[in-house]
Formats: C-alpha cells, structure tokens, sequence
C-alpha cells in the first residue's frame, strides 16, 4: 500500500499542473459508487480497512461491434473476454494507465465473487469470497473489483466548474440538439475544448456543470475542434452512448482507408465550411495526403506537416473531400468533407495542397497574412453597430474577426454532421428482440449557423461590388 502512496504522489503530486484537470475527470466520470469494509482477519486485508468497489459486472454492450453494424459491416466474432484491467480502465477511463497497471503489478486488486452452489471450498457456496486478481484474468456476471481506497482520493474532491445563472444559460443557448444520450451545441470560436495548461475555461468542464440536466452523469466529449474553429460539438450524455459514439468516429477514419470511398453508407458525415485565400484549381476533388507531426525548437513547437509515408514510419494518412461554394474577389468559399480524423487535417490540406489557406490560419498560412489588406464595406456599418454593445461570458469576444479587420479569425466551422440516433440504437439493443438492422438506423441532421464573423466575412463578400 505505501508503494501505491508513492506512484500517486508521483504521477498526481499537488504540484502537477494536470492534478486539478485528472481529478476533476475522474470525478465526474468514474463508476466507483461505495466502499467496501474488509474483515480484519482476512489474509489478505492484512487490517488495511476498506477497499474502493467497482460495479458488480454484466456483459457490456460492445462500442466497435456496435459502430461496425451501423456501418453495414458483419462482426466476424462477439470479441474475447472482459479482463480485469480492461475493467478497471472502463470504470476509470481517465486514470493513467501506468498508473492501473502498476496497481496490478502490486497485487493491489482483488475480485470479489460468489461461489457457485456444489462447489467444494472451505467456504460455503453462495457466499462471497475475495482474492487477489491478475490484469489478464477474465470476470464473469457479478464479479466486483475492489482496488485500494486510497483512489478515493481521486473520487472524493469535487472540482465542479461553478457558473453563475446567465453563463449556464449562455452554454445552453448553444445547443442545437438533445435527446436521451446525446447533446449537440455549436461551439463558438476561441473556446477550449479541453482543460490544460494556461486554459481557463473550458467546454467539458463548462458542459459538466451547465448540460448536466437530471442526469446522474455529466456528459462527455465524443470529438475535439480546434479551438479557434467553430460549430457541431457533440456530447455523450450516458457512458454508453459515448462510448459507441467514440467508436463509430474511429469506424470512420479506418472504413475510408480501407473501403470503396464511392460507398455510401458513411455512418457518419461532416462539412465544415470554411474561407480561404486564393482558388484551388479544380472546383472539386479528393484530398490524398499522410501526416505527420514534426516538433520543432527543442520540443517547444510543433506543427503537423505533409510527409512521404515511404521516409516518414509515424505519419498518418488523410483524406478530404472538396467542393467549391463560390470564389469571389480573391477569396474562396469551400465545402470540406473529411473522410479521416487528423489533427489539423482540413488546415494542412487546404494550405499545403490546395495551395489556398484558409483565412486566420497564421500557423499554416503566414505567408498568405504577412501583406493582408482588410476588406471593408461601409453598408455594413449600422448591421456592426447594432450588436456593439453585447458582451459575452468566459472572455469570448463577439466583435470583429471578419476580413474587414486587421487580424481576422480562422475562417474554418463545422457546418453539418449527419450521424446515427444512437438513442433509438441503444432502445433496441436493450430490448428483447436482437432482430433489428443497426445498418438502418435512422439519422440525424445537425446543423450549426456560421458565426458571427464568417457571417460578417460573407455579407461582405456579397456586398462589395
């Protein structure tokens, strides 16, 4: 037990600037519920007290089964068991996974379990029994893990976000969806996703106090967006939903480097918009290019290049699909699909192949904003005035970031997502009957309206003669 001490101190010390951020994690999306009291005279309590109890276990709904059959595909096999390890990372999902795994090496876990009748023991059957349990060693129905209790300090600290009564109304006026597993709002630029370091504020832990609802659970981050960028955020209301959501976005970027890209049965859809400098050649087409990340200055910066996969072994292939909305006085509406998940994908491929950067992308395209001249429209003036005095909450800003300023702000949203009802999926395959086609699940159409500055870019756009 003190060698637990010792590796918390050493990965969770209050020193880390990660400790607040994992706690708070931890709190709000951890399965552990009570603790449970060991005899003093079991051999193994050694006269500790309490162990810190996951729930008892039941055969979980499998996410990447689920996200293949939704994408038409036919599971091959039902999957292996259910380890302890993977257990305990699914009840703590945001607990470091060295951390887990050293508990493990320590003999730190133990499994509860009932004795099956006719089972000769020096117990009897139907009482419960405890012993140590190894990462690998499969659970069955009802097992209950129990791990030291000095992971409740992880459980016990309540870092919820405190927002007053006009913010929390703020965020839920950015929902444009809801119903029983998910939330969908649209993110508005210059917010952080995620928490870290030098991030005030931040959508998760915003969402966790502010779209929380009569739920038992905050809900959960499915996808990122840059922070800059804008649009369709989507949130996992239950561990389930998220959980099938998160595989079907992995479905999506490993079905397009492996399927027919010609096949429509894309479980899940996404357009962003964006204004670029410039007009690519063709009006439409297929983006084809690896990544990779390069870090630069002795680890202090680091940006995400196009590479040669035969030279480059970390890069990773990306593919984007194009449409021209309209060009017009140099500048370039464009409709992006992209069909894989990378960092900075649509950035990259806009400016490094298109040879079109999208408009405040200063990482990727400086050179394009080194001489930038603001497009201005005087019509436009009383439209601007009107909205002057707004202010927003959590330090955004509501004013300027147009082409008609000196600095404007990246020009990039997700427009539309179209994506399964994982609610009606969940219905059915909580129900009796296992007859139902997840293939044909029924969609939902998101849609998120351009913000205020790319609204402002596109008015302009259309007014200057």
């Amino acid at each position: 037990m003190s060698e637990l001490l010792l590796l918390s101190r050493r990965h969770l010390s209050p020193n880390s600037r990660n400790l607040s951020a994992l706690i708070s994690i931890l709190q709000r999306s951890s399965y552990c519920s009570l603790t449970v009291p060991i005899k003093h005279d079991d051999p193994w309590g050694e006269g500790k007290g309490k162990w810190l109890s996951l729930p008892p276990f039941s055969p979980p709904i499998d996410p990447s089964l689920v996200a293949k059959e939704i994408a038409g595909q036919v599971p091959t096999e039902r999957g292996e068991p259910l380890t302890a390890l993977k257990w305990v990372r699914r009840c703590f999902p945001q607990l470091p996974m060295a951390l887990v795994q050293k508990l493990f090496r320590l003999r730190q876990v133990r499994k509860q379990s009932i004795i099956p009748k006719g089972t000769i023991t020096e117990n009897k059957s139907g009482e419960k029994q405890i012993r140590r349990v190894s990462a690998k060693s499969a659970i069955s129905l009802g097992d209950v893990i129990l791990l030291p209790v000095n992971i409740e300090i992880f459980t016990n600290r309540t870092c919820d976000f405190f927002c007053s009564e006009d913010e929390i109304n703020f965020i839920r006026s950015l929902e444009l969806y809801k119903d029983p597993s998910i939330i969908v709002i649209n993110k508005p630029p210059g917010m952080s996703v995620q928490g870290g370091v030098g991030v005030k504020y931040s959508l998760d832990a915003l969402a966790a106090t502010s779209l929380k609802y009569s739920y038992s659970e905050p809900p959960r981050l499915v996808h990122r967006l840059d922070r800059d960028s804008s649009g369709v955020l989507v949130l996992g209301r239950t561990r389930s939903s998220t959980s099938i959501l998160h595989s079907i976005f992995r479905e999506r970027t490993s079905g397009a480097l492996s399927h027919d890209l010609k096949f429509k049965n894309r479980p899940l859809q996404r357009k962003y918009w964006a204004l670029v400098i410039g007009t690519p050649k063709n009006s439409s087409g297929l983006i084809s290019a690896p990544l990779a990340k390069i870090v630069l200055d002795n680890g202090k910066y680091e940006r995400i290049k196009i590479v040669d996969n035969a030279n480059f072994t970390s890069s990773n292939h990306a593919l984007t699909e194009y449409k021209v909305i309209r060009s017009i006085h140099g500048y370039t509406w464009l409709e992006l699909s992209p069909l894989t998940g990378r960092k900075h994908q649509l950035r990259v491929h806009c400016a490094e192949v298109l040879g079109t950067p999208i408009v405040g992308d200063y990482k990727y395209g400086w050179q394009s904003h080194k001489n930038w001249q603001p497009t201005t429209c005087s019509k436009l003036s009383t439209k601007r005035g009107s909205i002057s005095n707004q202010k927003l909450p959590f330090g955004l800003e509501l004013e300027g970031g147009s082409i008609g300023e000196a600095q404007p702000w990246l020009h990039l949203h997700c427009r539309q997502m179209v994506l399964p009802n994982i609610s009606v999926a969940l219905q059915h395959l909580q129900s009796e009957s296992s007859n139902y086609n997840l293939s044909k699940c029924e969609k939902i159409d998101l849609v998120a309206p351009l913000p205020l500055h790319m609204q402002m870019s596109w008015d302009i756009l259309g007014y200057v003669p």
